[in-house]
């Protein structure tokens, strides 16, 4: 097939761009995957590979070269199986993305991802308020509101937590770009638009309401206004925005907790609440009512999976073995509460230790500093934003499981290793002009 240059660069930008906005969307997203993939199969000529190149493929590929190598400790290859399936775009993203790496318009492709998916929240939230006129009435009125974020989420189609990891990182490029047009001196009415699309998109991780995700999207944006002063660009300029940010954001923080008097409550006594009853919840009276999204539950699940991986070492109890062996564990030990809703370990850290034995925690640490470093050589306030909110992320969660974990972090890894590929070679190439 034929195809100039020219158009292959442009159909895979439009690639990655639908990729990335899409990733919410599983059932879509991972059709559009497949897509791409045989996509880039027809012109898999174009794609070119360094010795560096490979290094961070295999580096990005890590958790599920560990599955392959430790598949014989499966009790049932084909559940053995099914566990490698959901992890199949963490060989496919290095490969194609990385293999094109001096097609990657990272600026092109952060400022069409943020933007448009801002708009696609904001769609939902009218989609909300349409569709459940009834919760909205119930919420109004101060009823239940512990429930919002996950109730919107829900109408979203994804988990709560999983979706805000994913606003927190849009929310973090949005202020990123506000900078960014200011350092352009772009029009007046683009830095105005940027500025509305950062706001909403820091509401949206306010509506959904997942802590974690907060403090990531908090963390980012010091680390993006650190970058923003680093690059010595107009500092009385930068000073001026990072005010107007702050005093927007901190007014919008202030209205809703007003309006959700109830945050106030879970990021303080319910956070925290029962904590001398860690691996004892079923002293709690109804532990489902006041400790189910608490400290206490997740530390009890970290005691239970601790225990139970210092039981299988050094190879762990395999990958497709670990939930139900973690279950079995529970009900061994008369944690009835933590038996009957089946939790997860809630820590990807743990889950590979459990799973995967000694190697789990170093290459679950491989894969997520990779990221950290290509940030930190580079200097981009993104990609170090990306790294922090992924790995807190992790330390309550265990996204490595899950598709939006998976494919949203090995899709945006591989676009980072690629830009830091493409500005090595302009690097190197400028060095030898030179």
């Amino acid at each position: 097939m034929n195809l100039s240059e020219k158009n292959f660069n442009k159909i895979f930008t439009v690639f990655l761009c639908l990729i990335a906005i899409l990733m919410i969307f599983r059932k879509p997203c991972s059709i559009l995957i497949i897509v791409f993939g045989v996509f880039n199969l027809i012109f898999i000529r174009k794609l070119k590979f360094t010795k560096t190149a490979l290094i961070l493929m295999v580096c990005i590929s890590s958790p599920i070269l560990l599955e392959i190598l430790l598949f014989w400790n499966n009790d049932s290859y084909l559940k053995g199986l099914k566990a490698l399936e959901k992890s199949t775009s963490l060989v496919l993203f290095p490969i194609f993305i990385i293999g094109n790496y001096q097609r990657i318009d990272f600026l092109k492709i952060t400022q069409i991802y943020y933007s448009i998916t801002t708009v696609v929240m904001l769609f939902f939230l009218i989609r909300f308020n349409l569709i459940y006129p009834e919760l909205i009435s119930k919420y109004a009125g101060g009823i239940d509101l512990f429930e919002i974020g996950y109730k919107f989420s829900d109408s979203v189609g994804m988990h709560a937590p999983a979706l805000n990891m994913h606003l927190a990182f849009v929310s973090v490029c949005a202020l990123y770009f506000v900078f960014y047009s200011f350092m352009k001196n772009e029009k007046p009415i683009l830095k105005m638009l940027r500025f509305v699309v950062f706001l909403l998109s820091f509401f949206f991780v306010l509506f959904v309401n997942t802590r974690i995700a907060l403090i990531g999207a908090f963390i980012g944006f010091i680390v993006v206004l650190y970058f923003a002063v680093e690059s010595k660009f107009n500092i009385k300029q930068i000073a001026i925005t990072s005010v107007t940010i702050l005093v927007l954001m901190g007014g919008i923080l202030f209205l809703f907790v007003q309006k959700n008097p109830y945050m106030k409550e879970k990021y303080s006594t319910v956070t925290f609440a029962y904590m001398d009853k860690v691996g004892k919840l079923d002293e709690i009276d109804h532990p489902e009512i006041k400790v189910f999204n608490s400290l206490v539950t997740r530390v009890s699940i970290w005691k239970s999976a601790w225990e139970l991986s210092l039981k299988n070492l050094p190879f762990g109890v395999g990958a497709s073995n670990g939930k139900p062996a973690l279950n079995k564990y529970y009900a061994a030990t008369n944690q009835h509460f933590l038996a009957k809703y089946e939790f997860p370990t809630h820590n990807q850290f743990l889950d590979f230790l459990l799973k995967f034995g000694i190697l789990g925690p170093i290459v679950a640490l491989l894969y997520m500093f990779t990221i950290a470093y290509l940030g930190y050589d580079l200097k981009n306030g993104i990609i170090l934003s990306f790294f922090i909110i992924f790995f807190i992320s992790n330390l309550t969660d265990d996204f490595l499981l899950r598709f939006d974990g998976i494919a949203f972090s090995g899709f945006w890894s591989s676009v980072f290793a690629g830009f830091w590929l493409q500005q090595k070679a302009i690097l190197y190439k400028d060095q030898g002009a030179g």
